[in-house]
């Protein structure tokens, strides 16, 4: 990639974000309907799946060039949010 400008870089940026935005939001529509497989808290905290996912992501970063840390550091994130959304999407069909 060649740049004249920060501003170009910012644009490439932009672009980059909305596609990740429009992937993340494809992802929450998934864990929505994985919470109606769920039996329990237990089962939508699933550690070992977690777990499964991170050495997954940090093995894809490491061959991007990526540092492994960085990308565990944002999917550690992404899936803490993703656990309290399903949590409650969880609760919502228990309760019905």
């Amino acid at each position: 990639m060649d740049f004249s400008s920060i501003e170009d870089v910012r644009k490439s940026i932009d672009g980059i974000d909305s596609q990740l935005v429009s992937l993340i939001a494809q992802r929450g529509r998934l864990v929505k309907v994985a919470a109606g497989f769920k039996r329990d808290q237990d089962a939508v905290r699933a550690p070992d799946r977690v777990q499964i996912v991170i050495d997954k992501v940090r093995a894809e970063a490491a061959e991007a060039g990526l540092p492994e840390d960085i990308i565990e550091k944002v999917y550690r994130a992404m899936i803490n949010a993703f656990i309290d959304f399903e949590l409650e999407q969880h609760q919502s069909l228990v309760q019905k």
